[in-house]
């Protein structure tokens, strides 16, 4: 089996289980108050559940970029949102609509179109120097800051955080990896890959936290954006620092951007029909207007000025209630049920 096969099969694996930890991640942070801190979600069991799956698909991810060029290994982690949207139908008790099949069909259009230019990559062989490692971070940082500021649609500005520091800790882990597997004499630890496996890890924990909090509004929008943002920031190191290019002249490049134009519309459809299918979620559990309401209304029954009751056993048999002496309404609440329709 060549090295671009076992690449391709890794990333559709690594895709399931990022898309089972995503739905995860969703039912989570819809049962979680906003104001919930880190600490309470380390005590969770389905957070450590979404942590297991989302380190399954990293060393998965890890084992494919061994094999391809991230120009190869990162468009397929798009597949993770068509997992998601049988996943997440499921885990909502609903079926799959017309428009996320059709984003889904586009999305592997557009996938596969884009695998036809990159496919003829070999296994990487270039890696960052230290001083291009630092650099990334430094700048990956700057950005992660700048969509992190409280400001209007922060779920979708940290789904662009959570992609963009995923994308880049994918760039970087390519450079650990290549380097512990050169079997060229060099030495196994340095600091060059001490600083890159640090940089890694806290990208990794970074991107996983940001998507936490971006799946609060929903899992379809943020999702996209994180599946679009992810293989843009790899792809950007890898062609302007790896030295990875993609495969053919014009005609190949015309086919990347057709195929990068249907994923991206794909991606779309699925993420307006997710919302689409969480609005009407709301809207059903939401009461209506006629939905009926508990009311407390006092009813007054007769008494007597003393306080006791009005009634046969008071006044005795063939009594006159008017010869009973003075009586007043003494007030008895009373439990009924209305409704807010309102009255003609």
């Amino acid at each position: 089996m060549s090295a671009t096969l076992i690449a391709v099969a890794l990333s559709l694996v690594s895709a399931g289980a990022y898309a089972s930890a995503a739905v995860a991640q969703s039912r989570l942070a819809g049962r979680t108050d906003p104001s919930a801190g880190v600490l309470r979600l380390l005590g969770r069991g389905a957070w450590w559940a979404a942590v297991g799956l989302n380190a399954g698909g990293a060393l998965l991810h890890v084992a494919a970029l061994n094999y391809g060029p991230l120009t190869l290994v990162q468009p397929l982690g798009a597949l993770t949102l068509v997992a998601a949207v049988p996943l997440g139908a499921r885990a909502a008790g609903r079926r799959v609509g017309r428009t996320e099949w059709r984003g889904t069909v586009l999305t592997l259009l557009g996938l596969g179109a884009l695998l036809l230019t990159t496919g003829g990559g070999s296994a990487p062989q270039d890696t960052l120097t230290l001083p291009e490692a630092l650099g990334v971070g430094a700048a990956t940082m700057a950005v992660v800051a700048g969509l992190s500021r409280p400001g209007a649609r922060p779920g979708l500005r940290h789904a662009a955080a959570s992609g963009i520091t995923s994308g880049v800790a994918s760039a970087l882990t390519q450079t650990l990896t290549v380097a512990v597997t050169d079997h060229s004499g060099g030495p196994l630890f340095s600091w060059r890959l001490l600083t890159v496996a640090l940089l890694v890890s806290a990208f990794a924990m970074g991107g996983l936290l940001l998507s936490q909090t971006a799946y609060r509004g929903g899992l379809g929008a943020p999702l996209a954006v994180v599946t679009l943002a992810n293989p843009v920031a790899a792809a950007a190191i890898g062609l302007a620092l790896l030295g990875e290019r993609l495969q053919g002249g014009p005609v190949s490049l015309g086919l990347a951007l057709l195929g990068a134009a249907a994923a991206v519309r794909g991606v779309i459809l699925l993420s307006r029909a997710q919302a689409r299918g969480a609005d009407r979620a709301g809207a059903d559990a939401a009461p209506g207007p006629l939905d009926p309401v508990a009311s407390r209304v006092v009813i007054g029954s007769p008494r007597r000025v003393d306080g006791a009751p009005l009634g046969a056993s008071a006044l005795g048999a063939g009594a006159d209630p008017l010869g009973a002496g003075p009586f007043t309404v003494g007030a008895e609440p009373l439990t009924v049920r209305a409704t807010a329709q309102p009255h003609p």
